[in-house]
């Protein structure tokens, strides 16, 4: 690592969880919701399944337990190290104590800052302790013409920043940006995705912007090799209006990551309005009016977090409006849309504030890690945006870099679940990121180090990249999935799906939003007899499961040190793929073992 990189990291450790200043008069006044009712408990081996009434005008819900009706009650926490509070029941806790009778109560919260909000009364469950054979969940797949398939996952997909796809250093041999252009073509040639959001479009290295002798200069021939790599293979770009640079910024000396994005607002409004016109006039010189119109323009990254933005909200709400107005004088068809947030905040407040200033909303975008996105359709409808788009830029199992459990099967299920989970509320859910080329806080020091991306350095698919083609191997249309027994439809979930060729695809998984168990529980394991359609006499079963479609497991059966040997490479892709086999169907019903985390593919003729 360069000598500037543990200084990055000190920094982002330092400041990550510090807001910025909100000065709070946006007028994002928020309802008071009553507790949710309905609240049912229902203990299963290892776990217990809580259900309840959505209420309407709630984002999401916080769970509550305590040891007695009477409390004290503190919130679940599933150790994702971000938003506690979940979109929509059910809810699965694997957290409590196993054995012991606990209290569950829920509330809603209108807003995820909100952690005061009434509960609802409580209720009694047990988690009962694992005895014998791992509990039977049975799967029944519904007739009927079904409906089509949602894929949140196919609009974007998140990338580090765009500039290095023209770096030619080497990380592990591998060259950084021949790789990472692979890596994206890899998205959409065998994912499907449509559309790369990036940071840093803005940052010094593509050298938009300078000053000579006091007057501004704009050069935007990097941002063209950048995005004429991006659109040969397939993808759009999301154009994400930031950083700031250096001749622009009020203070250039605040900065974040280990590249020194500047995160200052600028010193002059109205030469930051020029240099987003500007762009947005070259952009369409290049590759066409009617083209751009239909890309997306994000104001900043995460503002609402002091490493991002050094200014305050009322200074960011005014950058969004002054960046808008740029973004539409040259277009009105283009779509341009905030906050960008880190933790689902600033939504009410960019709303309530665009309200009254007339701004366009076309999309609200945001991030969460660790739990499925919340449902900020509520906001969108209580200020009077009822059409702009739910689009979710970052997503994914954990907020912290070099963490390991990026590497793991347990987020690839967790992949699968907030997919799941987002089909039909959310418009775009953008796993962070595509590639493990990826430097905010230096570069990767080795092959498996916890990085982000869904494919490592080389390549290489980690176990979310598997998850997505899972997701890719769903057929066109949805059909009905009927579960039943302990943990149905909270720890055991899937999707079943009709093909084209009117065979049938079925995609079931075994997952706690519990961190704590990312390397698995035996209490949490579950059988799963799925009935077969018709006449089926076998079926195609591809697995994804700790050891199996696993590159850390692999990694550590072929002792890989920190990077592969040339043959290494060779030996980890064939290892780490996913296991296929043919079974056959007994009396109408398959049979498998479904272990937590894993996920199991069936594919019938």
């Amino acid at each position: 690592m360069s000598t500037a990189q543990p200084d990055a990291r000190t920094d982002w450790d330092n400041r990550i969880s510090i807001r910025s200043g909100t000065g709070n008069d946006s007028g994002a006044a928020l309802p008071d919701l009553p507790p949710p009712t309905g609240l049912v408990a229902t203990g299963g081996i290892g776990q217990v399944t809580l259900s309840w009434d959505p209420v309407d005008g709630a984002v999401g819900y916080l769970l509550h337990r305590g040891p007695s009706a009477d409390g004290p009650f503190e919130v679940v926490d599933h150790h994702g190290r971000d938003v506690l509070s979940v979109p929509h029941p059910p809810y699965v806790d694997t957290t409590g104590p196993v054995g012991e009778r606990v209290f569950y109560a829920v509330s809603a919260i209108p807003e995820v800052t909100i952690t005061n909000a009434r509960h609802s009364a409580p209720v009694p469950a047990t988690a009962a302790v694992a005895t014998g054979a791992a509990p039977e969940v049975t799967a029944t797949i519904g007739d009927g013409p079904g409906v089509p398939l949602d894929r949140p996952w196919i609009p974007m997909i998140g990338s580090e920043r765009l500039s290095q796809l023209l770096c030619t250093d080497t990380t592990g041999g591998r060259e950084i940006g021949t790789e990472l252009l692979e890596a994206l073509r890899r998205m959409h040639d065998e994912i499907g995705v449509r559309t790369v959001r990036a940071h840093a479009v803005f940052h010094d290295d593509t050298g938009v912007y300078r000053e000579v002798d006091g007057e501004p200069v704009h050069d935007f021939s990097t941002v063209d090799r950048m995005y004429d790599l991006l659109i040969g293979i397939g993808l759009r770009p999301v154009v994400e209006i930031g950083f700031m640079p250096t001749d622009l910024a009020s203070d250039p000396e605040k900065k974040v990551f280990a590249y020194g994005a500047v995160i200052s607002p600028p010193k002059d409004h109205g030469r930051w309005a020029d240099l987003v016109s500007a762009l947005v006039r070259h952009l369409q010189d290049r590759y066409g009016a009617d083209e751009v119109a239909v890309w997306d323009f994000e104001v900043w990254n995460e503002a609402n977090l002091e490493v991002f933005w050094s200014g305050t909200q009322q200074e960011w709400l005014h950058l969004y409006d002054v960046t808008a107005a740029a973004v539409k004088q040259v277009d009105p068809r283009i779509q341009v849309g905030g906050p960008s947030s880190a933790a689902a905040g600033w939504v009410d407040h960019l709303l309530a504030h665009c309200a009254r200033s007339g701004s366009p909303v076309d999309f609200v975008s945001t991030h969460t890690y660790g739990s499925p996105p919340l449902d900020v359709r509520a906001s969108l409808m209580r200020h009077g945006f009822p059409d702009a788009r739910v689009l979710w830029t970052e997503w994914g199992v954990t907020p912290t870099h070099f963490n390991p459990v990026n590497d793991s099967v347990f987020s690839a299920v967790f992949l699968l679940r907030g997919m799941r989970s987002a089909a039909g509320r959310i418009d775009a859910l953008s796993y962070w990121v595509a590639s493990d080329h990826f430097e905010e806080l230096g570069r990767p020091p080795r092959l498996l180090h916890g990085g982000f991306g869904l494919l490592s350095v080389g390549n290489l698919p980690k176990p979310r990249f598997h998850a997505m083609t899972l997701l890719s191997r769903l057929g066109p249309t949805a059909l009905p999935l009927e579960l039943s027994g302990d943990g149905a439809g909270s720890l055991v979930e899937g999707w079943a799906t009709r093909r084209a060729d009117g065979g049938l695809t079925v995609l079931l998984w075994n997952l706690t939003l519990d961190q704590d168990k990312a390397d698995g529980d035996p209490a949490l394991d579950r059988q799963v007899a799925l009935r077969a359609p018709g006449d089926a006499g076998t079926v195609r079963i591809t697995r994804l499961a700790i050891g199996e479609g696993d590159l850390a497991a692999a990694a550590a059966d072929l002792s890989i040190g920190d990077w592969p040997d040339e043959a290494g490479w060779t030996a980890l892709g064939d290892a780490a793929a996913m296991p296929q086999q043919d079974v056959a169907v007994t009396d109408g019903v398959v049979r498998f073992a479904l272990p937590m985390p894993s996920a199991v593919l069936l594919e019938f003729p």
